[in-house]
């Protein structure tokens, strides 16, 4: 973890990204927060090759399924330094779904990323009163 005087920035940035591209579709933006060369943004979700590039086969090949991935709301930026997690939740391959996604940002741009996807049950089946975005 470096950077720790950047936390705010960085978890700002992350944050506008989550809302901006994410969120709101807003594509003509993604070079504010990624840059296009294909080795400037690293992607450890094994479906996913890295880049830009990567990153939009993914998201076209699931729109062609009738699955686009879709997030409806943002419930928790955490961050320190140049590592920040974004909590969101949307629907995944036609799923209500937790979305966990960490990002690693240099120099004012995401330049690594991690994540994990979760199915959220209906409410009927949950055995507490928790969920997955009750922060305290």
């Amino acid at each position: 973890m470096t950077d720790l005087d950047k936390t705010d920035a960085n978890k700002a940035l992350v944050a506008d990204f989550v809302k901006t591209i994410l969120m709101e579709g807003n594509m003509a933006r993604i070079n504010d927060f990624i840059d296009n060369d294909d080795s400037a943004y690293l992607q450890h979700n094994p479906m996913v090759a890295d880049g830009l590039s990567g990153l939009g086969v993914a998201l076209k090949a699931l729109a062609e399924q009738g699955m686009p991935m879709s997030y409806s709301a943002n419930h928790k930026i955490i961050g320190q330094g140049n590592f920040v997690l974004a909590i969101s939740e949307g629907k995944f391959l036609n799923e209500h779904v937790a979305f966990y996604d960490l990002f690693r940002v240099d120099n004012g741009k995401i330049v690594e990323h991690w994540d994990t996807i979760e199915t959220i049950p209906p409410r009927s089946e949950w055995k507490n009163d928790n969920g997955k975005f009750g922060f305290q």
